[in-house]
């Protein structure tokens, strides 16, 4: 009886399961096949396989929608801004773990608290104005950064605490100073949560919208997804080149996350449960 309910209750979560892969893949695959189709077939976004392949539509793309020098931008500031973050939460999550006391409790608490305050864009951009920042890559790239600090400090945080405090000691012991000690035998010790930190942050910044929006105004600047706005602006009738567009941009951060996917697992469990 048991076993059967055990049973019962296995195929019905499968059953959710491919549901909810469903209502993800499903739209994933209309993009992808009209992405393949001529502007008329395309015009109703059906789900038919076309009979003929249109891959010049991803050409097209890519030259009326500048989208090389739009993936550069974007591989610039998600690479960039993911390794400040990291390295910078991996150092103060480290500090803030190992030496609990009142202070770093509450600095850590305050720094956890950026993770669901929201954005003053109004300061904010008074803030960019005055430290002449707008309208810069390196601007955006210090934004995107901060952003993602403390996610990376509440990850990075729980994931020490299975790190055994004798490694520092025997470390210190051995004559190793504070860089030392931290880059040399509690980093490599991290990767499997710096790691997934880093990958989603990258997905994360890859995918942001509003930020270059509010303080890029140079096109040459723009990432992916201010390109593929501007595009849809121009080419809205075209639902061929959209999908391609769209395709074009989700696929190299769908590439890095698959990647990685088995780094962020670990690093879940192991980190994010022990906060």
């Amino acid at each position: 009886m048991q076993s059967s309910t055990k049973l019962l209750s296995g195929t019905r979560n499968n059953f959710i399961a491919l549901l909810v892969c469903l209502l993800v893949l499903v739209p994933v695959y209309v993009v992808l096949v009209n992405s393949l189709k001529d502007s008329a077939g395309a015009r109703t976004m059906s789900a038919a396989w076309p009979d003929t392949l249109h891959f010049e539509n991803f050409f097209t793309v890519i030259d009326r929608g500048k989208l090389a020098q739009s993936f550069v931008n974007s591989m610039l500031y998600a690479t960039s801004a993911t390794l400040v973050s990291t390295l910078l939460a991996a150092m103060a999550a480290y500090v803030l773990a190992r030496n609990r006391t009142r202070l770093n409790r509450f600095v850590y608490f305050f720094i956890v608290m950026g993770i669901a305050m929201p954005l003053n864009f109004f300061t904010l951009t008074k803030v960019m104005q005055i430290t002449h920042l707008i309208n810069t890559q390196f601007g955006i790239i210090i934004l995107y950064a901060a952003t993602q600090i403390p996610f990376n400090v509440f990850l990075i945080y729980g994931f020490i605490d299975a790190i055994p405090r004798e490694l520092d000691e025997a470390a210190i012991i051995d004559g190793c100073g504070p860089f030392r000690l931290f880059f040399s035998v509690i980093f490599p010790l991290l990767t499997p949560v710096i790691v997934t930190a880093g990958l989603l942050n990258f997905v994360g910044i890859w995918n942001e919208f509003l930020l270059p929006l509010y303080y890029l105004n140079n096109s040459s600047f723009w990432p992916m997804t201010l390109a593929v706005y501007n595009f849809f602006g121009q080419y809205q009738q075209d639902w061929n080149l959209v999908s391609a567009d769209i395709v074009l941009t989700v696929a190299p951060v769908l590439v890095i996350y698959l990647l990685g996917q088995r780094f962020i697992l670990s690093g879940l469990t192991s980190g994010a449960v022990k906060g």
